[in-house]
C-alpha cells in the first residue's frame, strides 16, 4: 500500500510538469507570432475590402467610330475594333489612358512623329462613320454635332514662360477621290475648316476663308486657295477648370459652342465649303515642336452624331 501511494504521487508530479511547460510554451508562440487574418476577419475600422473605400469612374466615351493617330511610327494608327480595348493595349497605354478617380480618358502628346502636311505631333481622335474605314464622310448638308466636356490639365510652358496651345477639336475637310482626280493631288486632303485651340487658358476658334471669292468650282478644291481668317477667342478664362464644347454643323451654317456662349459662322465662305467632305476629329494636336514639350488633355464624355 504504501509502495502504491508513492508510485501515484510520482506520477502526478510528471503530469503537473508536463501541463506547465506546454502552457508555457504556447503562451511563448502566442507572444512571437503574428495572427494571421482570414477573408472574414474585420478589424476595428471596418471591413477588410479595399473596394469599400475607393470610387472608380470611367469616361463616357464611345470609340466605336473613332480612330487615333499618335506621336509615335510613322505615325501608329489604331482603328476600331483594336481601339476599344485601349485599356490593355500596350500601344495605346502611354498615350490613351483611363483617370479613374475624374473619370476621364486621358490624351497624352509630345513633338515626334508627325502626319502628312503637318510639321506637329497628335494623340488624336479621327471620326470614322464607317469603323476601320476613312473614305465615307459627311458633308455640310447632311450635317453633324460634336459635344465634348474636357479639360486641359497639363501643359508644358515656352522660353518666354508663356503656356503652349493645344487644339482639341476639329473639323477637316476631306477631296472625294473624282476631287482628288480632278486636280491632279497625290492625296485626299483638304483644309480644316474649323480648328478649336487651347490657348493660354481661353478657347480659341480659326475657320478658312476663300482667299478669293470668285474663284471657280476646280479651283477653290486646292488647298492654296483657302487661307485663316482672323479667329475669335471667348471672353470666358477656362484655364484648367473642366468645360463644354459644343460644334453644331447644319447646311451653310456652323456654330461652335463654349459652354453657354456661342459663336456661329454663315457667311459666304460657309457656303463655298459646301463642296468637300468632312469628318470632326478631337483629342490633343500640340501645335509645338520645341524639345521636352507636352500636353494632357482629359476628356470627360464625347457625343459624336449625325
Amino acid at each position: 500500500m504504501v509502495l502504491k501511494a508513492i508510485l501515484q504521487c510520482f506520477l502526478g508530479l510528471i503530469c503537473v510538469s508536463f501541463v506547465y511547460c506546454s502552457s508555457e510554451n504556447n503562451a511563448n508562440i502566442e507572444a512571437n507570432e503574428t495572427p494571421i487574418k482570414t477573408e472574414t476577419d474585420v478589424d476595428d475600422k471596418g471591413p477588410t475590402d479595399s473596394t469599400a473605400t475607393k470610387d472608380y469612374k470611367l469616361p463616357s466615351i464611345d470609340l466605336s467610330h473613332w480612330k487615333v493617330t499618335l506621336p509615335i511610327g510613322k505615325p501608329t494608327e489604331v482603328s476600331p475594333p483594336e481601339i476599344l480595348e485601349y485599356a490593355t493595349n500596350k500601344t495605346l497605354e502611354p498615350f490613351m489612358y483611363n483617370d479613374s478617380i475624374q473619370g476621364s480618358l486621358v490624351f497624352y502628346t509630345y513633338p515626334g512623329s508627325t502626319t502628312t502636311n503637318t510639321k506637329y505631333s497628335r494623340t488624336e481622335l479621327r471620326e470614322q462613320m464607317v469603323p476601320g474605314s476613312n473614305t465615307i464622310n459627311w458633308t455640310f448638308k447632311q450635317g453633324g454635332y460634336l459635344k465634348g466636356e474636357l479639360a486641359i490639365t497639363d501643359i508644358s510652358k515656352d522660353e518666354q514662360g508663356d503656356y503652349h496651345r493645344t487644339i482639341v477639336m476639329q473639323i477637316h475637310g476631306r477631296l472625294t477621290n473624282a476631287q482628288r482626280d480632278l486636280i491632279g493631288q497625290k492625296d485626299n486632303n483638304a483644309p480644316p475648316i474649323l480648328k478649336i485651340y487651347w490657348h493660354k487658358g481661353y478657347v480659341r476658334v480659326k475657320t478658312k476663308v476663300l482667299k478669293n471669292i470668285n474663284a471657280s468650282a476646280t479651283e477653290i478644291l486646292h488647298t492654296n486657295a483657302w487661307g485663316d481668317d482672323e479667329g475669335y477667342t471667348f471672353p470666358e478664362y477656362v484655364g484648367f477648370d473642366k468645360f463644354t464644347l459644343e460644334i453644331k454643323v447644319s447646311e451653310n451654317r456652323m456654330e461652335v459652342v463654349l459652354n453657354n456662349q456661342s459663336v456661329v459662322y454663315n457667311n459666304i465662305h460657309i457656303q463655298k465649303w459646301s463642296v468637300f467632305e468632312n469628318y470632326f476629329k478631337a483629342g490633343n494636336y500640340l501645335t509645338t515642336i520645341e524639345p521636352n514639350a507636352y500636353a494632357k488633355v482629359a476628356y470627360y464624355s464625347l457625343i459624336l452624331k449625325h
